[in-house]
């Protein structure tokens, strides 16, 4: 083969939008879309796809997920939107307190203590039961084909690999990490582009998850390994916080834009954050993207609701307001007379009470459509990894608050404030588009643009995807990508915002969009340019 660098691209590419009739699987590598699609080729439904996709991620994408993640799905089956919510709660043992005691003034980001309850594996259990048409067993073969006899690792996956590995570098000397070189370093490095990655362990828990339909994950042989290495290594997760898990069958919430139902997943989803913002920018006309009226604009609406989801989301049944407050429109249009035409806000939480993941979207002939989401948290999560097992566990408790009197605080048997989000839009009684954007703090704001790209300025969805994106990092700090116009930087940084330059794309999130034809049903895709997307499709 010519020698060459597969992770240097001194010219910029053109992608063109993907176009099918009967079904697509759109997936942040190649290797995951083609496990969607051949269980779509096979017979199977989108929801067949979208938990075949669900079952490969950990193997193919590990640095965003793993088997012990979580997920979040909307689900269009049969002219109705359904929700799931596969998100796990803190182990019963855990509190700051506990925390305090080992040390701690802030909730770690590596070890036994980040992890909750793993829900995805749940998650996808529940959507095959409900949905699935093909037996579960053929839908989860391509992720044991891949585990068994490896795939060849993908650019941006490298990537994400070797700084993981720098980062877990640290612990090496620790016990509790040894399941992570043994099953993510095993020749003491990382993989690099073409490399062939596999794991035997990875291929047996993927067929007991199988073969037992999750109860092994949760209340059999896998959950006891998971409890042992947990008592071992003084972790707060047991057999008995697993046995108690189920994950939640959700309504969607949802606003009017412009004529098109846009949905979210509700909390403890952060979701909400994007029908809050899009509520405020329904009160302003735009003509075109690319200018400072519309950045301008859309920065502010941005800041107004993320500083109050990330004050009030968490737990539901410790919320102090409701999702119906914050999506109230006179709520809205309150917020809406913040926003200044000429300057940038420091942004303050309002009161409503008036008296590293991976995402994919799935689509097929009948219609039915899934956009679903999962994530460890931070790249491989908590840099555990249960021996034997292939089951790297998530750090999803970091997203907690190390404050009792918090509605979010760090606490037994609550699950935490989610920044994973999957996207919906519908019309009518219509299905228009799965979509969603992965990568942290950045998802509700790359959401808003991309709905806005198509909505707004009717940009197809490989360009929606394409645009330059920015990032409120807080305050009244901006991030900007590269090839932002630099007449707007200006303009923006004349306004008060702080603008960033951010040279890396990783950075500003990484989406999938299928759109469907109300009145043909042909499917129209685009997949992201700043990751190694793939669109399957026949």
């Amino acid at each position: 083969m010519f020698k060459f660098d597969a992770q240097d691209y001194p010219y910029a590419s053109k992608r063109h939008v993907v176009y099918a009739k009967n079904g697509m699987s759109c997936v942040g590598n190649p290797s995951g879309a083609a496990a969607g699609l051949k269980v779509l080729l096979k017979g199977g439904n989108a929801i067949d796809a979208a938990v075949a996709v669900a079952a490969a991620q950990p193997v193919v994408e590990p640095t965003g997920n793993g088997l012990g993640a979580d997920c979040f799905a909307l689900i269009w089956y049969k002219g109705k939107l359904y929700g799931i919510n596969g998100s796990g709660p803190l182990p019963k043992a855990a509190s700051i307190a506990k925390l305090k005691e080992r040390g701690f003034e802030s909730i770690p980001p590596y070890g036994v203590e980040p992890i909750d309850v793993p829900g995805a594996v749940g998650g996808w259990m529940a959507m095959h039961e409900r949905f699935g048409r093909l037996p579960l067993e053929e839908v989860m073969q391509p992720a044991i084909d891949y585990a068994e006899n490896g795939y060849p690792v993908s650019p941006n996956i490298s990537r994400l690999w070797e700084e993981a590995y720098k980062n877990y570098s640290k612990y090496r000397d620790r016990p509790e990490f040894k399941g992570w070189f043994d099953t993510f370093a095993p020749n003491d490095t990382w993989l690099r582009p073409g490399d062939v990655f596999k794991s035997h362990d990875m291929a047996e828990t993927l067929r007991e998850i199988a073969r037992t339909k999750g109860e092994s994950f949760y209340r059999g042989a896998l959950a006891q390994k998971i409890d042992a290495f947990m008592k071992e290594h003084n972790g707060f997760l047991s057999a008995e916080d697993l046995a108690a898990y189920h994950p939640e069958w959700v309504e969607p919430l949802k606003t009017d834009y412009r004529g098109y139902d846009v949905w979210e997943i509700p909390p403890n989803s952060h979701g909400i954050t994007v029908l809050m913002a899009l509520n405020i920018l329904k009160g302003f006309t735009f003509g075109e993207r690319d200018t400072i009226d519309t950045l301008h604009k859309q920065i502010e609406a941005m800041k107004l609701a993320f500083v109050d989801t990330m004050e009030y989301v968490a737990e539901p049944s410790h919320m102090i307001v409701t999702s119906e407050q914050l999506l109230s429109q006179k709520y809205a249009d309150d917020r809406k007379k913040l926003i200044k035409p000429d300057s940038a806000l420091m942004p303050e939480v309002g009161d409503p009470r008036y008296s590293s993941t991976v995402y994919f979207a799935t689509a097929d002939a009948e219609g039915n459509m899934v956009s679903m989401i999962q994530s460890n948290f931070r790249g491989f999560g908590s840099g555990i990894v249960v021996p034997g097992t292939g089951i790297s566990l998530n750090d999803r408790a970091q997203n907690f608050r190390f404050d009792e009197k918090h509605p979010n605080a760090y606490e037994g048997g609550k699950r935490p404030y989610h920044t994973i989000i999957p996207a919906f839009i519908s019309k009518g009684d219509q299905p228009i588009s799965a979509m969603g954007i992965m990568g942290g703090w950045m998802q509700p704001q790359a959401h808003l643009q991309v709905i806005m790209n198509m909505i707004d300025f009717h940009l197809n969805p490989q360009q929606a995807l394409d645009a330059p994106r920015w990032q409120w990092i807080g305050g009244k700090k901006v991030e900007v990508e590269h090839d932002m116009p630099n007449h707007l930087v200006r303009l923006l940084q004349r306004m008060g915002h702080d603008i960033v330059v951010q040279p890396d794309p990783y950075h500003m999130g990484r989406g999938q969009v299928i759109l469907r034809d109300e009145k043909t049903g042909i499917l129209c895709a685009g997949t992201e340019k700043r990751t190694d997307g793939q669109i399957a499709s026949f």
